[in-house]
């Protein structure tokens, strides 16, 4: 009786990970990874690549959920919201730069940074997002991801 659900989990394991996005092409997915994780790396940090003009994700550092929630866009409203998916949808589109941050709370102890962009001699844009107590603002996140880049190849 122990065997079936152990089964289940495996398979279900099997699944969300044959599902998730490996890597650039020609780019090494666990050197990739450690450039992120070296860049901009935190439990509630997440990043994506994406092909500019098919918008096929290729990439995601972390989870699903870390990149799910919805928190402050930093657009000087107070009240937007945005997911890592809108970013990466809106830099698909106007294909520029973005690098924003703001508190991510009332009490302004925690922050969100934001940044986006193409990456140079590719037709891949990416979107960065890292939120806590120790969020870089998204123009430091931007330059970190830059070097993160080149050290994975890209």
């Amino acid at each position: 009786m122990t065997v079936r659900p152990v089964l289940a989990l495996c398979l279900a394991a099997f699944t969300l990970t044959a599902c998730s996005p490996g890597a650039p092409k020609g780019v090494d997915k666990d050197t990739l990874d450690a450039a992120i994780s070296q860049a901009i790396g935190d439990p509630a940090s997440c990043m994506l690549i994406a092909e500019q003009a098919s918008g096929k994700l290729v990439y995601r550092y972390n989870t699903h959920s870390a990149c799910a929630r919805a928190l402050p866009a930093c657009n000087g409203t107070g009240s937007d919201t945005q997911t890592i998916d809108q970013l990466l949808k809106a830099t698909e589109k106007d294909g520029q730069a973005h690098m924003l941050s703001c508190s991510s709370t009332n009490d302004a102890s925690r922050g969100v940074g934001w940044a986006s962009g193409p990456i140079p001699g590719k037709c891949l844009v990416y979107a960065a997002m890292m939120e806590g107590d120790r969020a870089f603002p998204g123009r430091m996140m931007a330059d970190r991801l830059a070097n993160a880049f080149k050290a994975a190849g890209l």
